[in-house]
C-alpha cells in the first residue's frame, strides 16, 4: 500500500482554483426582480440600431417562455460551463464527447443548484428546456435525458494520489455550486490539518492525532481519500471525509463524518 500525505496549502489551492471558476455571474447568483427587470427594460429607448441590438442580447425584452434568472424558484439553465474548473487539475480531465451542464433554483430564503454530465448530442438547449417542463412547482430539480448516472463518471484520469484528492474536492465543489443562503452545505467548511487550538472539543471517538490530507493506494487499485474541515456556523465541528474509489473510477463512496464538536461554555451562575 503506497500512502502519500499533501500539505494543506497545496490542498486549499486545489480547492480555491475550482471554486473560482465555478463563479457564477451576478445575474445568476442574485436575479432581478421580474418586476424591475420589466421597469428598466421599459424605461430603455434605444437610440441607434446597435443600442436595439443590445437591448435583445442582454434581455431587455423578455419571451416568457424562455426559462431566464428569476428570485421565485423556477429552475433555469446556468450559463457557465463547469467543465472549466477541470482543466488544471492536476491528472483529471473530461471524458470526450461529454458535457457539464448546471441548473440553478433561485428563492428569496436560498439557492439552490444541480449539475449534470450529458452526451454532447443529448445536451443541446431543446433537451435541457425540456428536462425543466418536469419541475413541477420547483420541488423537483430537472433531470435531463440522457444524462449519466452520477456526475463524476464523466472525469477520467491518470489514477495518481493528486488527481484522487482533487477529484474528491472537484465533487464536493459540483454539489454545492448554485446553494446560496440557508441551502449551504460545503461553503461553511474551512480545510484543516490541525485541531483549532483556541477552542476546546468535544470528541465523539478516539482523538484524531494526523489530519493532514493523504492518499492511499492499493494493491487492487482501489484508492481511499482522507481528509478534514471544519464547519464554521453552528453546530460548530470537526469533519472526518473519507472517499472510497474502486479500481478505474473516479466516481467515490464518500463518507463525512463529524469527529469533534465545539464544546460550549458552562453556563455562568448568577
Amino acid at each position: 500500500m503506497a500512502l502519500q500525505t499533501f500539505s494543506l496549502e497545496a490542498v486549499q489551492k486545489v480547492r480555491q482554483h475550482i471554486s473560482a471558476q465555478l463563479a457564477l455571474p451576478p445575474s445568476e447568483q442574485q436575479p432581478v426582480k421580474e418586476e424591475d427587470r420589466a421597469i428598466a427594460a421599459s424605461s430603455v429607448e434605444p437610440a441607434s440600431l446597435d443600442a436595439l441590438g443590445d437591448l435583445f442580447r442582454v434581455g431587455g425584452f423578455v419571451d416568457e417562455d424562455v426559462p431566464a434568472p428569476n428570485d421565485e424558484g423556477r429552475w433555469f439553465i446556468s450559463t457557465i460551463d463547469p467543465a472549466a474548473s477541470i482543466g488544471k487539475l492536476p491528472g483529471l480531465s473530461l471524458k470526450s464527447r461529454v458535457r457539464l451542464v448546471t441548473y440553478l433554483q433561485r428563492r428569496p430564503g436560498g439557492g439552490m443548484g444541480v449539475t449534470w454530465a450529458l452526451p454532447e448530442l443529448m445536451s443541446t438547449t431543446e433537451q435541457l428546456e425540456l428536462a425543466l417542463e418536469s419541475t413541477g412547482n420547483g420541488a423537483i430539480p430537472p433531470h435531463p435525458r440522457g444524462a449519466l448516472g452520477h456526475v463524476m463518471e464523466s472525469i477520467k484520469g491518470e489514477k495518481t494520489p493528486a488527481s484522487f484528492i482533487s477529484a474528491s474536492l472537484l465533487l464536493r465543489e459540483l454539489k454545492e455550486l448554485g446553494r446560496t443562503g440557508s441551502n449551504c452545505r460545503w461553503s461553511h467548511h474551512r480545510l484543516i490539518a490541525v485541531m483549532p487550538s483556541k477552542q476546546t472539543w468535544q470528541w465523539r471517538s478516539a482523538p484524531v492525532k494526523d489530519l493532514s490530507p493523504k492518499v492511499k493506494m492499493h494493491p487492487d487499485q482501489s484508492v481511499l481519500v482522507e481528509f478534514f474541515s471544519c464547519r464554521v456556523v453552528p453546530p460548530v465541528a470537526i469533519f472526518r471525509h473519507l472517499d472510497q474509489y474502486v479500481a478505474n473510477s473516479y466516481r467515490p463512496k464518500t463518507h463525512d463524518q463529524v469527529i469533534a464538536l465545539l464544546e460550549k461554555p458552562a453556563p455562568t451562575q448568577i
